[in-house]
């Protein structure tokens, strides 16, 4: 299990929102002048929606229709049947004071009555652009990113729709959802229908690089549209860059921003720190770490459990664990270890390291102090052992897992799949799968991985065709060796349309294809007479095909090709430099073309190729 990227961005969730971008459209009209953001100002700023009823002044009596509004206000929040409420009082109530409602749902959790109350509010024509932008912030993560889209494209004033508080909420909610491909379309979108993006849209984009596949590229790219239209990089901004860097092991240029940080005068506080060691860490460069320790001092600032618990890190990734037992003794009597997490990172390092029977110690320590677990350390240690051959150990602490916890993420059910996989059993892998839809837990790249070698392990290999087809429709790319893999084995069953299938698969993928891929796939079109799926890969890919597997695709098509595309073949072939025999391109074409019905043009067009080739082979 890897444990960077838990710790890693942890405090991001606590200060900025998740997501976005690829290519981007220039602002020419946004505004020149933009405040820097401290994380207060970006706090108070997002958290802008809607304003409530404003008291009157204190001297002067409320008018009859602010304490009837306050009165219904109180009877739809208490309501034992909300929508005969909303009926008796939502007349007389404005959008303001509806935005009050929900917001007092989202406190108390109430998220039923939350959606019930909004969809009320849009059929009868009760909104304003703050109701939109607060019900998107408070559902948060309950609310989907189809669902989020819905309401959103639903708001029937254009203006509207462009406001930046309401397009800062959605796509926060689309990051937070790691929608990354999505978020950008729609920002782009939303840039060319009138948005002008402010310091908040591109903090939430930024923010969404974290967890991105080539996120810093990413990065890049906002940060370089932002300062174009005028607006100038903060704290905040700072922080999502170095945590970007962490998360990709970009030491220098986390180390690199930290510094032009200072040099614009901005002051680095714990969260920048972190970020930096976090990016130290990749390396485990403890060197660099202890120093920056002594800076943090030296400025003031008292480290805190995030700061304590990656330098903790650094230690393990540098392979001092002697020394990273002891600073877990130090963590533990400043009540730093209350959790699992300090005890993982050395049990994983241990672990990656080849010492099982030190990672082993570790865990038997977090269960003699009761340490509190969320079941990482179960997963760990489960890894461990299937790393170290002991499948069978494994699969029994796999099952000790699902007696002692109920609870499940995506992480343990992979952990506890590869174990089950690897034990061969076929029975908990099932259940486990099965455990997967009830919790409707989507499978990721390593759930499908670890399943299709496994399906191949037991000679199943059309489930693993199948397990693969379904891998491909969630848009991951299987590796190339599982590819080639699969292929052969198909092929020798007769799965000769599978094999092309999964060979299609891999050639639309960005993977790079070995090229004796497209030979091997050729022969068995070949073998299965699928000789019109056999030209496609002659066509895309003769220069790097053998002459006898060349030979053998004509004489196979001349023999039982489709005659409509004989004249396309030869050419093809006679295009990769390939010399066709003068007799056996007669011989071959006259068996051919006198078994089919003569079509004009064909005979003369193979005497043409013919005898533009001449002879020899």
């Amino acid at each position: 299990m890897e444990l960077s990227s838990v710790l890693g961005t942890t405090f991001q969730n606590h200060i900025f929102a998740p997501p976005l971008l690829s290519s981007f459209h220039i602002i020419p009209s946004l505004s020149l002048t933009s405040p820097r953001a401290s994380n207060s100002n970006l706090t108070s700023t997002t958290s802008r929606t809607a304003t409530p009823i404003k008291e009157s002044n204190p001297t002067r009596p409320h008018s009859k229709s602010y304490l009837q509004r306050k009165f219904a206000i109180v009877e739809v929040q208490q309501a034992s049947d909300l929508n005969s409420s909303l009926q008796s009082f939502g007349g007389i109530l404005k959008p303001q004071d509806f935005n009050v409602i929900i917001r007092n749902f989202g406190k108390l959790g109430k998220w039923h009555h939350l959606s019930q109350v909004f969809d009320w509010m849009q059929q009868h024509g009760k909104t304003n652009g703050s109701s939109y932008s607060t019900y998107i912030k408070i559902m948060g993560k309950r609310l989907s990113p189809v669902k989020a889209l819905e309401i959103y494209n639903s708001i029937p004033d254009e203006s509207t729709r462009t406001n930046a508080f309401i397009c800062n909420s959605l796509l926060s909610c689309l990051v937070r959802n790691g929608k990354w491909e999505s978020i950008i379309k729609l920002f782009n979108k939303m840039k060319q229908d009138g948005l002008t993006p402010d310091s908040v849209t591109y903090n939430t984009l930024l923010a969404g690089c974290i967890k991105t596949k080539h996120g810093h590229s990413k990065a890049v790219e906002l940060i370089n549209e932002l300062k174009y239209n005028g607006l100038q990089m903060d704290n905040v901004m700072y922080g999502t860059l170095l945590a970007v860097c962490a998360s990709n092991g970009l030491r220098e240029e986390a180390q690199n921003y930290f510094n032009q940080m200072r040099e614009e005068g901005l002051s680095p506080n714990l969260y920048h720190y972190s970020s930096l060691l976090n990016a130290y860490s990749y390396e485990g460069n403890y060197h660099k770490a202890d120093e920056l320790m002594e800076e943090i001092k030296s400025s003031g600032l008292v480290p805190n459990k995030v700061i304590l618990t990656t330098l903790l890190k650094v230690y393990v990734r540098g392979g001092l664990f002697e020394k990273s037992r002891k600073f877990l003794a130090e963590l533990e009597a400043l009540g730093y270890a209350e959790d699992e997490m300090p005890y993982c990172l050395l049990m994983d390092g241990f672990s990656k390291a080849g010492h099982l029977d030190e990672a082993r110690s570790v865990f038997i320590e977090i269960q003699e102090k009761c340490v509190k677990s969320d079941g990482y350390s179960h997963s760990i240690m489960i890894s461990a052992l299937c790393r170290s051959g002991l499948f069978e150990e494994a699969k029994k602490l796999a099952q000790d897992f699902e007696a002692k916890y109920n609870k499940y993420d995506l992480v343990m059910l992979n952990t506890m799949l590869c174990a089950y996989c690897r034990a061969g059993e076929m029975e908990s892998v099932m259940q486990t799968m099965k455990k997967m839809d009830e919790l409707a837990i989507s499978p990721d790249y390593n759930t499908f991985h670890i399943l299709i070698k496994y399906f191949c392990k037991e000679k199943l290999y059309l489930l693993a065709y199948r397990t693969m087809e379904d891998m491909h429709g969630k848009g991951y790319h299987p590796e190339e060796e599982l590819c080639s893999s699969l292929i052969f084995q198909l092929g020798k069953m007769r799965a000769h349309s599978e094999a092309f299938s999964v060979y299609n698969m891999l050639r639309y993928s960005k993977r790079t294809m070995c090229k004796a891929l497209h030979e091997k796939i050729l022969r068995i079109l070949i073998a299965g007479q699928l000789l019109k799926e056999a030209y496609v890969v002659v066509k895309d890919n003769a220069e790097v095909i053998s002459r006898p597997a060349i030979k053998k695709f004509a004489t196979a098509f001349m023999k039982l090709g489709n005659i409509n595309l004989i004249n396309d073949v030869l050419k093809v072939i006679h295009g990769s430099g390939y010399k066709i025999d003068q007799a056996w391109t007669f011989s071959d074409c006259c068996i051919t073309l006198s078994c089919s019905a003569r079509k004009e043009g064909i005979a003369s067009a193979v005497v043409a190729v013919d005898a533009r080739s001449r002879i020899c082979c």
